[in-house]
């Protein structure tokens, strides 16, 4: 089968319109600014660890999906108190990370022009396992992921995984422009002000996401 043919039979059949369904289905979810985005933003805008912690959240949503798409959104559902375990625990660490980011956006204007230096061990190290605890801590992730997506994913039938690959895509492709685009922002955040912004905007979203899950969960 020649290219242009293989082309022609994704297109005049159900596989490319599904996993485009897919693509906007996961595209519509992570784009809406959240605590993993503002964090994916703030690491790009550093260039700190960007490519391990955009291979985390695509990785990590593709892992998601694909157990919603396997059938494990009606086991969770089936068990409520994991949901409110993962909403405490995530809930406690989006208010400590929000309080940090507005203590330094709070600090004198010199302290904080962005270092465009390459990045230490240590700092990579936090940026990972913060990276890690952002994702797998938020419960939307997989309210969002495991059972929503994969609901959808289950009323394609037999087309079920084409509609989660067109997902995951669109987590990759979402997680890689954010986290890389930021770059470009650079020269713009090497100004203390602009950094303190960046920083206030990450707080408001980090404590005021950490407060919702904190008074839903209760």
């Amino acid at each position: 089968m020649t290219a242009a043919s293989l082309a022609s039979y994704l297109v005049n059949s159900a596989i490319a319109p599904t996993a485009l369904a897919g693509f906007g289905a996961g595209l519509s979810l992570i784009v809406a600014i959240g605590a993993q985005n503002a964090f994916v933003l703030r690491q790009g805008a550093r260039g700190q660890a960007v490519l391990a912690v955009v291979a985390i959240c695509a990785l990590s949503d593709a892992v998601l999906i694909a157990l919603g798409v396997a059938g494990l959104g009606a086991l969770v559902t089936a068990w409520p108190p994991a949901l409110t375990a993962i909403g405490l625990a995530g809930g406690a660490f989006l208010l400590c990370y929000g309080a940090l980011a507005a203590r330094r956006a709070l600090r004198p204007a010199g302290e904080q022009a962005l270092s465009t230096e390459g990045t230490t061990a240590g700092s990579v190290r936090t940026a990972v396992l913060t990276c890690l605890a952002m994702t797998w801590l938020n419960p939307h992730v997989y309210l969002d992921t495991v059972l929503l997506l994969g609901s959808v994913a289950a009323e394609r039938g037999s087309l079920r995984w084409v509609f989660g690959a067109g997902a995951m895509l669109a987590s990759l492709v979402w997680f890689t422009a954010l986290g890389y685009g930021a770059r470009r922002l650079g020269a713009v955040l090497t100004r203390p002000g602009a950094w303190r912004i960046l920083d206030g905007l990450v707080a408001a979203t980090m404590l005021t996401l950490g407060g919702m899950l904190l008074a839903r969960t209760f």
